[in-house]
């Protein structure tokens, strides 16, 4: 703890390097949890770190001591008995509209610092050269019925090294000492000094039985082991005790320190609550069932379906019947339909949007939108878990619902992505067949014709070549239809399952760039929050390490 509380192992007051460190960690978890922190948590915590900053700018060789207590515990002639003159004024004499006054010892420069801590009235002590850096403040009654007095009060309690809290036996168990000061300043046990003033006014084993009690209450406020200081003005009784309390503190010079350090470590431990323990990992792709959702918003089902339709079409003008084929021009492209058909070579995703826009898929149903916010929702309160309710709503806030810039990063994504693929060889081989056969049947149609028209003009029969019980002419003709349908049954049978192979291919495609739009339009701002949260939690658990 502090030398301030004999008996105890003496904590190591923390270096102004430290403090600083310390302090810069407070003010980036105040930077990065902003509003999302508890509102007087981080007010306390601003005015903490702009006290570090200043205090160890000023800290110098000094230790600052206020006398703090209520009215009538005779705090004032305590301060005068300790200086050994009268300078405070005392009693009724002092003034109603009251304000500190600082007794000096030694030579070290101190204006900056009472100018710091708001204090005019100053006063220079000769001679306890043991008791030289100190500067003791003789503070307003803290239940004076003077607000100013008492905000007075609280302002410089919140700027000193040291506490000297004077009570007396009358006021020593009051409620307002004990629930609105001491409790209140529970953390403060390492630079508190408890005095109990007017000892003289007990008879017997009195003084005793009050210290003790007064000891007790302490430790019930949370500042145990306290050793209660008995003093008297008038007989002199403790006054030697307390100016040893101060010169132990004086000789350490790092009460200032001491102070500083408690005060960072109770602004982390307050703002503690406004951060959880740990994030939840969230991965790059975020949910499957968000992709899903966006998938099937997006028309997924119906772009890969168009890519199966046209598939097949392709396949039968390659492969159908050549003297056919001109019939599949007629029938709408499924792609072409969706503004989905573009040339892959030379085009880029600038070229698709200036001059496609946006594609002609159908809008998203009711239901597919609401899934996508289901989607969201549940991504937002996986994340959140765990977190405080300031961060699991800015999560949840984060997670994007289905909007229309959502609905344009999706469109722009089906239309930035490949749908078509390599022309399988075997269209080329079954076209050529199919080319084969369709001349044989016209070289054999032909052939009959002429045949015919020979018999008709009953001139000289042409030669033919029987082909087993079938004339030559005939196999050629039979043979190019029954194999052209034969080849285009073929084709059908295998461009079945080429739809679905690029089909399938095209889904994955898909699939892969709405993850893309899931992760940065969805995924990473509840990503960022958390992060945020991340380096929140790191700068706490940094100011408040001891």
């Amino acid at each position: 703890m502090s030398p301030l509380l004999p008996g105890r192992s003496r904590a190591r007051a923390l270096s102004v390097e430290e403090l600083r460190e310390r302090s810069a960690s407070l003010r980036e978890a105040l930077d990065e949890g902003g509003d999302l922190l508890d509102p007087t948590a981080s007010a306390r915590a601003r005015e903490v770190s702009a006290k570090v900053d200043e205090r160890t700018r000023l800290v110098g060789g000094r230790t600052v001591v206020a006398l703090a207590g209520a009215t009538g515990s005779g705090k004032s002639s305590l301060f005068n008995a300790l200086v050994g003159e009268e300078v405070a004024q005392a009693g009724m004499r002092r003034p109603t509209t009251s304000t500190p006054t600082a007794a000096v010892w030694g030579e070290e420069p101190v204006g900056d610092l009472l100018d710091w801590l708001g204090v005019g009235r100053r006063h220079t002590v000769q001679g306890r050269d043991d008791l030289e850096g100190l500067v003791l403040l003789d503070l307003p009654d803290f239940d004076s019925r003077e607000s100013a007095n008492r905000e007075e009060a609280r302002r410089v309690l919140e700027l000193v090294d040291v506490f000297v809290w004077v009570t007396d036996p009358q006021k020593y168990a009051d409620a307002v000492l004990h629930d609105e000061y001491v409790a209140v300043l529970r953390e403060y046990g390492a630079v508190t000094i408890v005095v109990l003033n007017q000892a003289d006014r007990l008879r017997g084993d009195g003084v005793a039985r009050v210290t003790a009690d007064l000891a007790r209450l302490l430790e019930r406020d949370g500042i145990p082991g306290s050793k209660v200081i008995a003093t008297s003005t008038r007989t002199g009784e403790g006054i030697d005790a307390l100016g040893e309390r101060l010169h132990v503190a004086v000789a350490a010079a790092d009460a200032s320190r001491h102070r500083l350090g408690l005060d960072l470590a109770d602004s982390a431990r307050r703002l503690a609550p406004s951060v959880g323990e740990r994030e939840v990992e969230v991965d790059r792709l975020g949910s499957g069932e968000l992709v899903d959702a966006l998938a099937r918003a997006a028309g997924v089902p119906t772009v890969v379906a168009a890519v199966e339709r046209d598939y097949l079409m392709q396949s039968a003008a390659r492969t159908g019947w050549p003297l056919t084929r001109w019939v599949q021009g007629l029938r709408a492209a499924p792609l072409k339909r969706l503004r989905l058909d573009r040339a892959e070579a030379g085009i880029t995703d600038a070229d698709v949007r200036a001059v496609l826009g946006r594609s002609s898929i159908p809008p998203p149903t009711r239901s597919a939108r609401a899934a996508v916010d289901l989607a969201a929702r549940r991504l937002g309160e996986h994340a959140g878990q765990g977190l405080p309710t300031r961060w699991a709503d800015a999560v949840a806030d984060a997670a994007a619902p289905y909007d229309e810039r959502l609905a344009d990063e999706l469109d722009q994504s089906v239309l930035r992505t490949s749908l078509r693929g390599r022309d399988p060889l075997w269209w080329g081989l079954l076209g050529a067949l199919q080319l084969l056969l369709a001349a044989a049947a016209v070289v054999g149609l032909l052939w009959l014709v002429v045949i015919a028209v020979a018999g008709w003009l009953q001139l000289p029969d042409l030669p033919t070549y029987d082909i087993g019980p079938f004339a030559t002419p005939f196999v050629l003709l039979v043979g190019g239809l029954i194999g052209g349908l034969l080849v285009a049954g073929l084709g059908r049978v295998m461009a079945r399952a080429g739809a679905r192979r690029r089909g399938a291919a095209a889904d994955k495609r898909l699939r892969e760039a709405i993850r893309e739009v899931a992760d940065r339009v969805v995924v990473e701002p509840v990503r960022a929050v958390l992060a945020r949260h991340r380096r929140a939690r790191e700068a706490v658990a940094r100011a408040h390490a001891r």
